[in-house]
């Protein structure tokens, strides 16, 4: 099973940050939000990953080819130039990392990975948000409902698309923009798509949220699982410094690893 992680947008609500690092690399606890998104996969024995770099994407790539050792301890020999790993720390992911443009849209940046991503179901999700969901579940009960898309319903006020279903049917009816008569029901990533989803979306400028899942509902081929435990993006400084006061109290929600 693949996951495909949307990590190359501009992030310009957190430019604070992001004039350095691309957003997904803002760290929390010390990690980078990317890490603690993979963490979460990980705990699910999800363990391949696409990512797909956008802006200051060669970031992205020199984290990862200089990860082994970044995180483990290590002796330097400048005599010789040689390095001895003392204490290896490191993941089992297999990390594709795919430029997929400066300028590309959501939809555009899956449609970049198809030929990674290969014939089978797949998760996608969002470079910026965390939580406790079971992937296992989620996996689960995307194959029960036979359709061709999942997306995860989760609850926070805020201005993202709203998600209207009944209380029985798991089918998406519509999507639309929030507005302030609105529960607190919302798209929060961690999508589960059949590879034909690709065929939805027709180039670098369309939008995942837009035409493919509009089109996605009016077919009967979105189901939505709904998450009603922790979730939280980071879209804006206050959004991480709530996130960071959460690690560090001792027992963030979204740690769901060992």
């Amino acid at each position: 099973m693949k996951a495909v992680i949307l990590a190359g947008g501009f992030g310009t609500r957190l430019s604070e940050e992001t004039g350095i690092v691309p957003k997904p690399l803002i760290e929390i606890g010390g990690r980078p939000m990317l890490w603690h998104i993979m963490k979460i996969y990980a705990a699910h024995d999800v363990n391949d990953f696409i990512v797909c770099c956008g802006y200051k994407g060669n970031l992205i790539k020199d984290y990862f080819v200089n990860y082994y050792h970044r995180n483990s301890d290590i002796t330097v020999d400048l005599s010789d130039n040689s390095i001895e790993v003392r204490r290896p720390a490191t993941e089992p992911w297999r990390v594709t990392l795919v430029d997929t443009g400066p300028d590309s849209l959501t939809g555009g940046r899956i449609k970049r990975v198809r030929e990674h991503i290969g014939g089978e179901t797949f998760c996608m999700t969002y470079g910026d948000g965390v939580s406790n969901i079971d992937i296992g579940k989620l996996l689960a009960f995307h194959r029960d409902q036979g359709t061709l898309a999942t997306v995860t319903a989760v609850h926070l006020p805020g201005r993202f698309g709203a998600l209207d279903f009944s209380g029985d049917d798991p089918k998406v009816k519509r999507i639309r923009e929030k507005s302030l008569q609105d529960g607190q029901t919302i798209n929060g990533g961690f999508f589960v798509l059949e590879p034909q989803v690709l065929d939805y979306i027709d180039g670098d400028l369309t939008t995942w949220e837009e035409e493919p899942l509009q089109r996605l509902v009016a077919e009967g081929e979105l189901s939505v699982y709904r998450h009603d435990g922790f979730w939280q993006n980071m879209d804006t400084l206050r959004d991480k410094h709530l996130l960071q006061s959460l690690w560090d109290g001792g027992a963030p929600p979204w740690k769901i690893w060992s």
